[in-house]
């Protein structure tokens, strides 16, 4: 697989880069199989506060930019859940946080 298309084995959510970050980001996470994703960012309250991602996407290796303009100043936390679109296993949740300084 050193074309660089491989499928990944497992689940992940890496970490967003840059971070911190003014005022765009990129969150990139894997997928073992085609899972419906949702990608949501929010407040340290747990208020939601960006939809990033939510769609059906392939297996594979993702990149989703982030505009934050929007946001105040401070840290924030993302979380994805994955759900095998094959309804073969059990969802996949991760979160992680980053921190938005203008």
């Amino acid at each position: 697989g050193s074309d660089g298309s491989a499928i990944p084995a497992v689940f992940a959510l890496g970490q967003n880069f840059p971070n911190p970050f003014n005022p765009a980001t990129t969150f990139t996470f894997d997928l073992p199989v085609q899972s419906h994703v949702v990608l949501k960012v929010y407040d340290m309250l747990g208020r939601e506060v960006a939809t990033v991602v939510e769609n059906i996407l392939a297996a594979g290796s993702h990149q989703m930019p982030f505009q934050a303009g929007h946001l105040s100043s401070g840290v924030y936390l993302y979380r994805i859940t994955a759900d095998p679109a094959s309804g073969t296993g059990s969802p996949f949740t991760s979160v992680r946080r980053f921190v938005l300084i203008k």
